[in-house]
């Protein structure tokens, strides 16, 4: 996919990551895409010293300048309950502070399939969360929602092309071999379909799952971009040493 190289503007060596705007089917897009092998990728949910909701990436930021480290790149990374707690499975460090939910429900989260976000050492994965149940990965983070917007290459059964259900999204896609993660936020209001054709068609992931909409955030310094809004649950982030 060299072709899509051309479209990023903004490269960060420390972390191997790439931002910049995608345009797709008529919709205009953020993507970063970085090196799963070389970015210090990790989730943020707590305070470690309050055990309150981080709830911001400007709370992220504050925690990672306490130990000499800055946020690359950060978005909102999972549902979460009113109380910002995650609707689904989530990890952090290698602890597990919910189960994997694997019944259907109401809402975006139990439009199944949904999946889970894990992350490893020096990879990451997008698995549906029936295939991760019945064989867990080795995530030392992971955050679960949904629904998958993309699986083995095709689009989830249940989007509808011509769907008026339309908002600023946001979601992941993984490579095959689990080393390049496509992070992408709408800059409009688009359906289901319009989002996962993203991931799909263009970035060709074969595996990609949905964040959120309405409530969807990005910080991205290298592009002055720093979203505020809505408290926040789960929150996903690239870290780099303060001095880089």
């Amino acid at each position: 996919m060299r072709w899509l190289f051309a479209l990023f503007m903004m490269a960060s060596p420390a972390a191997a990551l790439d931002c910049g705007s995608v345009e797709h089917g008529g919709h205009d897009y953020t993507v970063c895409r970085f090196d799963a092998s070389k970015a210090d990728l990790r989730l943020f949910l707590n305070d470690p010293g309050s055990g309150k909701p981080l709830g911001s990436f400007r709370n992220v930021e504050n925690l990672l300048a306490d130990e000499g480290l800055r946020l690359e790149f950060a978005m909102n990374a999972g549902m979460y309950h009113q109380d910002r707690s995650p609707v689904g499975h989530y990890v952090e460090k290698g602890d597990e502070a919910r189960g994997v939910i694997t019944s259907d429900g109401p809402g975006n989260f139990g439009l199944l399939p949904n999946g889970v976000f894990c992350i490893g050492d020096g990879w990451a994965d997008v698995v549906e969360t029936r295939r991760f149940q019945a064989d867990p990965p080795a995530c030392i983070y992971a955050t679960q929602s949904g629904p998958m917007l993309v699986i083995d290459g095709e689009l989830h059964p249940k989007f509808l092309e011509e769907s008026d259900s339309t908002y600023i999204r946001n979601g992941v896609g993984v490579s095959g071999d689990g080393k390049t993660v496509w992070f992408a936020i709408s800059e409009d209001a688009v359906n289901f379909h319009s989002f996962g054709s993203l991931f799909r068609d263009k970035l060709g992931t074969p595996q990609a799952l949905y964040f959120d909409g309405n409530i969807s955030r990005l910080y991205v310094p290298g592009l002055k971009r720093h979203d505020g809004g809505f408290p926040m649950g789960p929150i996903v982030g690239v870290v780099a040493p303060a001095g880089n």
